[in-house]
């Protein structure tokens, strides 16, 4: 099924972990509209963030088509395909997504990334912890 690297999406997982815990990714608060968080106000403010670009240059090392399977994955881990319609995902993510940068671009945008990865990976059979033993 998953013809992706388990080593590439451990150390996606490992990366976008190490984000969420430095910068508290998705609770700062902006403080040109209080009250008014949005992603896209978070996202610039984590731009520079040296954890946000290990794991967008890491991203952008990747194929399109190891992109795709990566989006694929993170969608059967949040829910939005069943792991047995895992062509389907996978067709998806190679029909809305053109390029590898658009593909990078969206899975940098998501605050559950590792979460979502992690949980797609046990759907689809597989050890997290055999997954992620040899990155950490």
């Amino acid at each position: 099924m998953l013809d992706l690297s388990t080593d590439k999406v451990a150390q996606v997982i490992v990366r976008a972990r190490e984000l969420e815990s430095r910068t508290g990714a998705w609770e700062l608060p902006d403080r040109r509209h209080p009250g008014e968080e949005t992603a896209d106000m978070v996202l610039e403010a984590l731009r520079n963030d040296p954890s946000r670009l290990a794991l967008a240059s890491f991203l952008h090392e990747m194929s399109r088509g190891e992109l795709c399977q990566l989006v694929a994955l993170m969608w059967v881990g949040r829910g939005s395909f069943d792991p047995e319609d895992w062509n389907d995902a996978l067709a998806t993510a190679h029909e809305e997504y053109a390029t590898a940068a658009a593909l990078a671009r969206y899975l940098l945008e998501k605050p559950l990334l590792a979460e979502h990865l992690e949980e797609g990976l046990e759907r689809l059979g597989y050890s997290v912890e055999d997954v992620e033993a040899d990155v950490r």
